[in-house]
């Protein structure tokens, strides 16, 4: 694991790259539009959550940006993406979205 990125960090990323294999470089373009997302390294898939506090909401704002564009396959995407990461957390630490 990345000890560099939280565990939200990890889902975004995580998220990012598997729309990105849908979508191409435009998941990327699109996960930068979304507040709070950083973009560390594209081609590593390090992203970072700049804000303190609640970081669930970041990550339903990044998987909103993409059922915007996409609908409502683009968010199972996002909820298989981020399945494994999400099934180590307690119920109430999952993102609305993800659930």
């Amino acid at each position: 694991k990345n000890f560099f990125m939280d565990i939200y960090s990890q889902i975004a990323s995580r998220i990012i790259r598997e729309q990105e294999l849908i979508i191409g470089p435009l998941a990327w373009s699109e996960a930068g539009k979304v507040k709070d997302i950083r973009v560390v390294d594209q081609t590593k898939g390090e992203v970072v959550i700049e804000i303190p506090g609640d970081h669930k909401l970041v990550i339903d704002a990044l998987v909103a940006q993409y059922e915007r564009l996409f609908g409502r396959a683009s968010r199972e995407v996002c909820k298989e993406a981020a399945a494994t990461i999400v099934a180590d957390l307690e119920p109430e630490q999952v993102p609305v979205s993800l659930r």
